[in-house]
């Protein structure tokens, strides 16, 4: 069973960067598409970001040029590098994990049957 752990969220001001992490443990996360969601108080969680088995990556139009997926499948790690953050990034993160994904695109939640419990970002001066 894939289990995932995010780790680097944290408090910033605006404009800065932060990199979250995604560890993957009890299988191997190459055969996976990662997605990353975030949710803000009082709002639906949203898909941000997605990296297929194959590579294609995708970007929610707001973080677009701003926020860059990537995956290190020798170390079983899936990583969201968020730079000139907003206070609107504020939410908690999530990544996610599913090997029948069609197209991770479309950040259907239902498609990605493992998740990670959650790092929160805050972006406020």
């Amino acid at each position: 069973q894939l289990q995932l752990v995010e780790s680097g969220g944290g408090l910033v001001q605006p404009g800065e960067s932060l990199r979250l992490s995604c560890a993957a443990s009890g299988d191997t996360l190459d055969t996976y598409a990662i997605g990353w969601f975030r949710q803000a108080p009082g709002k639906e969680r949203e898909g941000v970001s997605c990296i297929s088995k194959g590579g294609y990556t995708n970007y929610k139009a707001s973080v677009k040029g701003r926020f860059t997926i990537s995956r290190d499948n020798a170390k079983n790690t899936a990583f969201l590098q968020m730079n000139s953050l907003k206070p609107e990034d504020t939410a908690v993160y999530y990544c996610a994990a599913g090997d029948t994904v069609v197209f991770c695109g479309d950040y259907d939640v239902r498609e990605y049957d493992n998740w990670g419990q959650g790092t929160q970002v805050t972006v406020s001066s």
